[in-house]
């Protein structure tokens, strides 16, 4: 039997096409987003809530570029030489930079930037001290500044309409490089650290009445300070430092160890809080989940990101965090090793992540009540009563109809049963809304729901017809509930022809349904009833053989004579007959030519051979050799299936052709 490759590859794919997935995938309401910003150097970042943007200092450019919340270019202020710390103020209208002027000479300043417009709107010059970062508290802008082996803070009174600049805040001078600064919003407090030595210096500045204080100092566990973010209620400090890799808590009031994020990767580079108090804590990680979200007071984290598998240019950038105010989005700067730097917005950062998993017999019977199960699993457990939303999917409602609830138990279960009035591939959905800390989710799982038989039966089968003959087949189809379209196919043999649709329609009432095809090879033809809600799909097939279509001609008689009930070509002795056989052509083809002699009242074999046909299906055959005088012979070409190069038609036999030798 014949059998093409193209309709065993599709019916695979149907069968695992059918395969239904048992498990949900957890999905959010809005999509992470991600943007090159374009920029050679990362410093610092900043969120702006009123204006919807964010802010990012390149260094190496000299520039501070604004991006939206998707990381789309806004605007930027160049010829800012060097810049590095951002500070925005409380009501969103003005940024503060930190411009150090790398060259060298006294153009050292405080940048302030209109944050409506992007631009510089004045300058506050420093010196020639390398301001690098930027706090504002206690009603002054203070800034760390410095170079290695020495350091200091610095403050702008921004009541002063000549905003007076002041060296040297730490009398004690204990600084050995520029310190990073922070302090929580509207706080009296400052605190400091020393980045990027060989071990962790903190100091705790009281500086409401409009000088640095020291309150508290203190060279901490650790190394290679990256960032630190004092809590939104000023109490405490949290420092990302390269050893240990963790990120550590410490109180502001004395700087004793208080709390720790353990993370899973790299070591602590960055760390940003959220106005309500959660904190995002990053990792410098190649690999694995290198950001964190704590909710306020716990050390468990609430979401987990890959930041690096997921897409980015490279690994989180030093310090490269930042809220926006509403907490709706945590942004990250994240670095490439070719000095790209991308922007990953997260949205929903704050929102644990849930996954609905469901569980559904395997097979079930129309009309009859089937149990469906399942879970809902969280970092944050969901409320015991919580609804799930059923919706199902059937053949009489593909799109799905909802048809209940149902109710998550205190252990994150849930069950229900329902009778499918539909037959086929049944998919029950349980989708969960979500809520104020839960993402939404959703998860689904198929039933293959039984159906009815029905018959259907299409003519010709087995059949032979000549090359060329267009062919009806009729297909008659059994009982079924709504659906009466039939298709009809022809597969023809070959691998270069493939399974057609010859027409598709409804059955009249008799239950038939009927279409002409054209044979021009042996074909397969297939009536196909696709199912109904209640009837199973049902296929059946015929395999139709087709001649090919062949004529042999002989040339070079000197006469043709009707003798013998035939019409015999003569040819003379020394005559060399030309056969030429025409046959439907097909690559590597080849036409068996047969002689037969006559002796006595009978035909005898006097041998065959095969001769390949050209591109047009011609062959065209000599017959040299000593010819005998007075003997009857005749000739024919056939194609035999599958010794004439191929098995694409069935064996067909020429006419004879005959012919005699004279003197």
């Amino acid at each position: 039997m014949h059998r093409r490759t193209l309709s065993t590859a599709l019916a695979v794919a149907l069968t695992f096409g059918s395969v239904a997935l048992t498990t949900g995938v957890a999905g959010t309401a809005m999509a992470d987003d991600q943007r090159d910003l374009g920029i050679v150097s990362f410093g610092d970042i900043v969120v702006d809530g009123v204006h919807k943007r964010v802010f990012v200092s390149d260094p190496v450019s000299d520039r501070v570029v604004a991006t939206d919340y998707r990381g789309n270019f806004v605007a930027e202020v160049s010829n800012l030489r060097g810049v590095k710390g951002l500070e925005l103020s409380a009501d969103s209208r003005t940024l503060y930079a930190a411009v150090p002027d790398d060259l060298g000479d006294t153009s050292d300043a405080i940048a302030v930037i209109d944050a409506a417009t992007v631009t510089v709107s004045a300058q506050y010059p420093t010196g020639d001290v390398n301001p690098q970062s930027v706090a504002l508290a206690g009603g002054r802008l203070w800034f760390g500044y410095g170079t290695p082996g020495t350091g200091n803070i610095g403050s702008v009174d921004l009541t002063d309409p000549e905003h007076k600049v002041t060296l040297d805040g730490d009398a004690a001078k204990p600084w050995s490089a520029a310190p990073l600064l922070d302090a929580a919003p509207g706080s009296g407090s400052l605190v400091a650290g020393l980045p990027g030595l060989a071990w962790t210096e903190l100091g705790v500045y009281d500086v409401s009445s409009g000088t640095a204080t020291a309150t508290a100092r203190k060279t901490v566990a650790g190394s290679e300070l990256r960032d630190l973010s004092v809590t939104p209620d000023g109490g405490q400090v949290v420092v990302a430092a390269q050893a240990p890799s963790h990120h550590v808590t410490y109180k502001t009031s004395d700087l004793t160890a208080d709390r720790t994020y353990t993370s899973a990767q790299g070591s602590a580079n960055a760390v940003a809080f959220a106005p309500d108090g959660t904190v995002a804590a990053g990792n410098d990680t190649y690999f694995g989940q290198g950001l964190h979200v704590y909710r306020p007071g716990r050390t468990a984290s609430v979401r987990d990101y890959d930041l690096v598998n997921g897409g980015s240019t490279g690994r989180l950038a030093a310090a490269g965090l930042g809220w926006a105010p509403d907490r709706s989005r945590l942004f990250a700067v994240t670095a490439g090793q070719d000095n790209s730097y991308d922007l990953r917005v997260l949205n929903n950062p704050t929102k644990a992540v849930t996954s609905v998993s469901v569980t559904a017999p395997a097979k079930g019977d129309r009309t009859k009540k089937l149990t469906v199960k399942g879970k809902v699993t969280s970092r944050v457990a969901l409320p015991a009563g919580t609804k799930l939303t059923i919706t199902r999917k059937d053949l009489d409602n593909p799109g799905g109809r909802k048809i209940g609830t149902a109710t998550v138990a205190a252990n994150g279960t849930f069950s229900f049963t329902n009778s499918p009035p539909a037959g086929g591939k049944v998919t029950y959905v349980l989708a969960y809304a979500g809520d104020a800390d839960h993402l939404a989710s959703s998860g689904s799982d198929t039933v293959d729901v039984s159906r009815s038989a029905t018959s259907i039966r299409l003519s010709n089968n087995k059949k032979t017809y000549d090359y060329a003959k267009s062919v009806k087949f009729t297909a008659h189809l059994g009982k079924t509930y709504k659906n009466r379209k039939v298709e009809i196919w022809a597969d023809p043999y070959g691998s270069d022809r493939p399974n057609k649709l010859v027409k598709s329609g409804t059955v009249n009432r008799n239950g038939d349904f009927s279409a002409t095809y054209k044979l021009t090879r042996d074909t397969r033809l297939t009536a196909r009833f696709t199912g109904d809600a209640r009837y199973a799909p049902k296929t059946v097939a015929s395999t139709i053989y087709t001649k090919v279509k062949v004529s042999t001609s002989i040339s070079r008689q000197y006469k043709n004579k009707n003798v013998y009930g035939q019409t015999y070509a003569y040819f003379h002795q020394a005559t060399v007959p030309l056969f030429t056989t025409s046959m439907t052509a097909y690559p590597h083809r080849e036409q068996r030519l047969q002689i037969e002699y006559f002796y006595e009242g009978t035909w005898y074999d006097g041998g065959s051979q095969y001769f390949g046909l050209d591109s047009s299906g011609i062959s065209r055959v000599e017959l040299g050799g000593t010819h005998d005088i007075g003997y009857r012979f005749r000739i024919r070409s056939s194609y035999l299936d599958g010794a004439s190069g191929d098995n694409v038609n069935t064996t067909t036999h020429g006419a004879w052709k005959y012919f005699i030798f004279t003197r």
